[in-house]
């Protein structure tokens, strides 16, 4: 069995000492220190490191380490930080609409054990994927959204996120534009895959637009959702490129396995907290 680490992100006014003053937190408590990146922005003049050490021989329990580490570093550094452990397993909840392609690569990447969470339920605006939910033996909720009645199912979908206790929310080719009240307690925890290379053909029939603007690439994106469409903080891109005589099922079909690739590299990245969301960027450490 791996041993248990925490894992402390941090960003903050850069100034001198930020480094010394971590790790020697960590020293004085008997941790090890076996991970640490760091990244300074000279524009921002902002700091901001990732590190992990073994809890083993650590002299403060889980429950004790960020109050511990707020009053001995952070208050005094100015620090944001965010501690994670990597026994951590986390309930994911994965909304879908008709396509399957990325919910069977989520669902095989978990049976595989490469991604390490569970998924209680599969939530969705049509009944289409329901089969494969019950191959899975996942519970598989129906919300039929429509505009004059998303406020009433949105707030029906949170409780179920909310008794299910999930704490990701991944949007897995779900086509329906989801409002604040899901977003707000799930900010930077629900992770969408757009069909193009964001900020270009952002909105629904991005593989049209593609191919009528006679494209030389075509993309995939996926990105924290904000209330602002297809404009959240990315996490992963990845593009192709297009061949003059390829048709619109040429480009689905390429288009496809793209969002597979980046949607599962974004989930990778929030499982192993490798990143950190500063306004409307993030900052993916190595």
């Amino acid at each position: 069995m791996p041993k248990t680490k925490a894992i402390l992100r941090i960003h903050c006014p850069d100034q001198k000492g930020l480094v010394f003053a971590i790790s020697k937190f960590i020293f004085e408590h008997s941790g090890n220190i076996t991970y640490l990146d760091q990244y300074t922005d000279p524009d921002l003049q902002a700091f901001f490191v990732r590190i992990e050490w073994e809890l083993e021989e650590f002299s403060l329990s889980k429950e004790q380490i960020a109050a511990e580490f707020a009053q001995q570093i952070a208050v005094l550094h100015q620090m944001h930080f965010e501690l994670d452990f990597s026994d951590q397993s986390p309930r994911v909840a994965i909304f879908v609409s008709k396509e399957s392609h990325c919910l069977f690569d989520i669902l095989a990447r978990c049976s595989s054990g490469e991604f390490q969470i569970q998924v209680p339920l599969i939530l969705s605006n049509h009944l289409d994927l329901k089969p494969l939910a019950d191959k899975f033996q996942i519970p598989f909720l129906h919300f039929p959204v429509e505009e004059q009645t998303q406020a009433v199912q949105e707030e029906a979908m949170l409780q179920a996120l909310v008794e299910a206790k999930v704490d990701l929310v991944i949007l897995a080719r779900y086509m329906r534009i989801i409002g604040s009240k899901l977003i707000e307690p799930f900010r930077n925890r629900i992770i969408n895959i757009h069909h193009s290379m964001l900020p270009a053909f952002a909105g629904g029939r991005p593989y049209h637009a593609a191919l009528e603007r006679g494209v030389k690439m075509i993309g995939a994106t996926s990105h924290y959702v904000t209330e602002a469409l297809d404009q959240g903080p990315i996490i992963e891109q990845e593009t192709v490129h297009v061949k003059y005589n390829e048709k619109l099922q040429d480009l689905i079909r390429k288009g496809k396995d793209l969002e597979k690739i980046v949607l599962s590299r974004a989930i990778w990245n929030h499982l192993q907290r490798k990143m950190m969301v500063v306004g409307n960027k993030t900052v993916i450490f190595k």
